[in-house]
């Protein structure tokens, strides 16, 4: 059976001071105090800049041997755009973010053994940036060859119909995890896995993103469960109870968006998946 790792998307959210946090705990302290509640957590700060060695020293202070810290691939690697438009001449594309993707793995290396899995979190490509998958798949497959085997790598596909078998064959042949994306306008992690083989690598990731707009529309602090999930976190767990005998670890982050209160949500389907395997 493997282990199952399970945390947040961010330790920063000042709105969980009095509910998470202690009452009064600086921002400088959320990271320490986290990670005596979790074993592991996933870094979004790096997905908008990348981290100075200062910072991911200051993560590996902060946190116990034993704690997991997963990171996203900065934009300037798998987005590439200056707007909100990805620039497909750019991504993946060592000879233009080769620099980026140095500074970003030497930075990570500082995190030795608590270094979880790095997550290229692609956006939607529409036609205008790749004419159908096979484009980018190939150049996904060149991108994933040039990685160094040190870390462990993850790749979140946000067009449904780009998740195939052909894009599984690619991760699979490089180790890589496909990541299940629970997001609004994606099919449930459990309908994409009666389709197609999900496990890619000896451990799966899994993202409880949500709907941004949806949350945003009844609340504007993450402080409490807004939206009932229940439905969704018992596929979940359904479908973690499948793959976990397969694999050594699953990972799996919850969002505020994803039901109001990640700490609460991350803690709800995790106590589903323990019980689910204990019976």
């Amino acid at each position: 059976m493997g282990e199952l790792q399970y945390g947040t998307a961010s330790w920063s959210e000042e709105s969980w001071e009095g509910v998470f946090y202690p009452k009064g705990t600086a921002p400088g302290d959320y990271l320490t105090y986290y990670a005596s509640q979790f074993t592991t957590v996933e870094a979004n700060v790096t997905y908008y800049r990348i981290p100075s060695r200062e910072m991911v020293s200051g993560w590996d202070r902060k946190t116990p041997d034993d704690f997991t810290l997963a990171a996203k691939f900065p934009r300037s690697i798998v987005h590439a755009g200056k707007g909100p438009r990805p620039d497909a001449g750019v991504l993946l594309d060592p000879d233009k973010t080769g620099g980026d993707l140095e500074q970003f793995l030497e930075a990570m290396d500082l995190l030795g053994a608590k270094c979880g899995p790095l997550v290229l979190q692609f956006p939607y490509f529409n036609k205008q940036a790749f004419t159908s998958s096979a484009p980018f798949l190939a150049r996904l497959d060149l991108f994933l060859a040039g990685l160094p085997d040190r870390f462990r790598y993850a790749v979140e596909i946000r067009n449904r119909n780009w998740l195939t078998a052909d894009l599984c064959d690619i991760l699979r042949s490089h180790r890589t995890a496909l990541v299940m994306t629970d997001l609004s306008y994606m099919p449930h992690p459990a309908d994409v896995a009666k389709q197609i083989d999900v496990v890619t690598t000896d451990f799966v990731y899994g993202r409880l993103i949500g709907d941004r707009k949806a949350i945003d529309a009844v609340t504007t602090t993450f402080d409490r469960v807004v939206l009932d999930q229940t439905s969704r976190l018992r596929r979940w767990a359904d479908l973690l109870g499948k793959l976990l005998p397969g694999v050594n670890a699953a990972f799996l982050y919850a969002n505020n968006h994803y039901a109001g209160h990640a700490p609460d949500t991350i803690r709800e389907v995790a106590a589903m998946i323990e019980r689910s395997a204990a019976g």
